[in-house]
């Protein structure tokens, strides 16, 4: 549902969740969300949008939350769902579930976006925020870290794809990949260039007048 603006945003009481997600755009591959609640006595430097930095300071920060914070969770929605549902919703299915997933229940929830999934806490939508919200980047490190993972496994089931590489992107590798090889299970057919790649027409053939 679409974020509802919320005089009581800055003196909730409580724990802060912070909730982002990673791979809304690739064609294969689950999309993962995260939800993290930081402690406030262990701060964590050079916490930032998952997207802006290396993947070696990715992997670092991935182990430095996973020690300090509070609690943390990540969950996925499946490629399944994402084409029964449609990638919007199966998002928000993520974060629910990683919202859901929490040891320590939130006072309220900080969302990466524009949109809201459905919770039973209060929650807002920060535009940018995983560059602006502490725990809305350790949620994204988390998140980008886990489905990168997810995707180099899957590289070394199937090293045709160059999933390593892209992990699960539309890059000319990877729509050379579909074309020659074929679609996963792990792919998406609900996104058109996944559609597109594997639609072969039939072989015309002569036929007499």
């Amino acid at each position: 549902m679409k974020a509802e603006q919320t005089h009581l945003v800055w003196d909730t009481p409580g724990l802060l969740a912070g909730v982002d997600e990673a791979g809304r755009g690739p064609l294969a591959g689950p999309v993962v969300a995260a939800a993290v609640i930081l402690d406030e006595r262990a701060p964590i430097k050079g916490l930032a949008d998952s997207k802006q930095l290396t993947a070696l300071r990715r992997e670092r920060l991935y182990d430095e939350i996973r020690a300090k914070a509070l609690c943390c969770s990540v969950a996925q929605a499946s490629v399944e769902e994402i084409d029964q549902l449609n990638i919007l919703h199966a998002t928000m299915l993520a974060m629910r579930r990683a919202v859901i997933g929490l040891r320590l229940k939130p006072a309220k929830v900080l969302v990466d976006g524009n949109r809201l999934p459905p919770l039973d806490v209060l929650a807002e939508a920060i535009v940018s925020g995983d560059a602006l919200v502490p725990s809305i980047s350790a949620a994204s490190i988390l998140a980008k870290v886990t489905r990168d993972r997810l995707l180099c496994e899957l590289h070394l089931q199937h090293p045709e794809y160059g999933f390593d590489r892209h992990k699960g992107y539309g890059t000319a590798q990877h729509m050379q990949a579909l074309r020659v090889h074929g679609a996963l299970a792990v792919h998406r057919r609900s996104f058109a260039p996944v559609a597109r790649a594997l639609f072969v027409p039939a072989p015309q053939t002569d036929t007499e007048p």
